[in-house]
């Protein structure tokens, strides 16, 4: 059956944990909503075939250098009918979204580790969480690895960090797998977790913690 899908522009942020937050900027400081434009916002697609909606982001004249954000919602619902539920109708809608990132300069990056943990739950992977805190005005994307040592210095697993963004002036929960499910379970005992971030930074951000595999 046709679909009527309907394109808007919406303000996002990231929860702690990363996850996208859909929500009206408190704060307009790093929306870039205001500069952008859909085309169409509303088309119908017939079952089997493809539509194009087109966006244009233009960064206005001075805009601070900076790492700005916008995101646009697309909204599923059937073709034919009225779009607003009728009294005690309960409408079902999808969407889905697409995140934009608008980097405009080169702000100097400005990261610190605040903390760094072992996360263990019953009948899931370990894996050790590093809350990071940008203080600066980008956004800036993490890289890099996670190595376990045992009690005499040997490293028996690399993981890699996942590639997670945060936002400016923000904090945000990385979660690293604390053992490469690629790699056999290293034995149970005490281990000492080292991870090394590229971050944008001169220097690479290390931070230790330790581990209790049983």
């Amino acid at each position: 059956e046709p679909v009527r899908v309907r394109a808007t522009v919406s303000d996002w942020h990231l929860s702690r944990d990363g996850s996208p937050q859909f929500v009206e900027a408190t704060d307009a400081k790093y929306s870039a909503s205001g500069w952008t434009r859909l085309a169409p916002p509303e088309i119908v697609v017939d079952a089997g075939k493809e539509a194009t909606v087109r966006f244009t982001l233009t960064v206005p004249a001075g805009a601070p250098p900076a790492g700005y954000r916008t995101g646009i919602l697309f909204e599923f619902g059937p073709a034919s009918g009225s779009p607003i539920p009728r009294p005690r109708e309960v409408a079902f809608k999808s969407r889905i979204a697409t995140l934009i990132y608008a980097n405009v300069g080169q702000p100097p990056a400005a990261v610190d580790l605040v903390d760094l943990r072992s996360r263990m739950l019953p009948n899931q992977p370990a894996y050790i969480v590093a809350l990071l805190k940008n203080t600066g005005q980008r956004t800036v994307r993490t890289k890099g690895t996670l190595t376990l040592y045992d009690k005499s210095g040997a490293a028996v697993s690399t993981t890699v960090i996942p590639d997670v963004p945060v936002l400016p002036e923000s904090e945000r929960e990385v979660a690293i797998p604390a053992i490469n499910p690629d790699k056999p379970r290293p034995p149970a005992g005490d281990y000492r977790v080292e991870i090394k971030l590229d971050v944008g930074l001169p220097a690479l951000i290390v931070g230790e913690t330790t581990l209790k595999v049983s």
